[in-house]
């Protein structure tokens, strides 16, 4: 049985870092970045970019699902609503895997800190903070399995996001 892990979080919260840091430590894993599907210059939210960004991420997701070569399939996206992640799950073939739902969530000061460091470092826009700190509350609602990563390193936050409970999905 295949293991599928889709991790949410505000931005800066580390998803991508703890899901690169998961992908070394399983064997035969293949990583996706939700933001990859996004990465457009101008970035323009339209019906028409939502869509073809939803229906790239589960065409990739399925593929990576039925390929033969891989047993883990690690996702992350901001993933904020549950209709997103309904969305998602609705358009995934999750007949043959277990399914975890992670978000990361961690203090506010936390979050802060995390987002003003790549302020800094110039990876993120100034306007980030406002719109990550928003969206930290929202996670709290979400049937997912909630993982505080306040003080966690990345290589911490990718071990509990590989024990995390999973469950089969049909």
């Amino acid at each position: 049985m295949k293991e599928l892990y889709l991790v949410g979080g505000p931005m800066g919260i580390g998803k991508t870092t703890a899901c690169r840091a998961a992908k070394s430590r399983l064997q035969n894993c293949v990583f996706l970045d939700g933001d990859w599907c996004w990465d457009m210059n101008p970035f323009q939210v339209t019906e028409e970019t939502r869509r073809m960004v939803m229906e790239n991420i589960t065409f990739l997701l399925n593929q990576f699902l039925h390929c033969s070569a891989f047993d883990h399939v690690l996702f992350c996206w901001v993933m904020h609503q549950q209709e997103i992640l309904n969305g998602l799950l609705s358009r995934i073939d999750t007949q043959n895997c277990r399914v975890h739902l992670v978000s990361l969530v961690c203090a506010q000061e936390e979050l802060e800190k995390r987002v003003q460091s790549d302020i800094q470092k110039g990876t993120r826009q100034k306007d980030a903070l406002g719109r990550s700190l928003a969206y930290l509350p929202l996670y709290e609602s979400l049937n997912t399995c909630k993982l505080d990563v306040t003080g966690l390193t990345a290589e911490e936050t990718a071990e509990k996001i590989i024990l995390s409970p999973g469950e089969k999905i049909s």
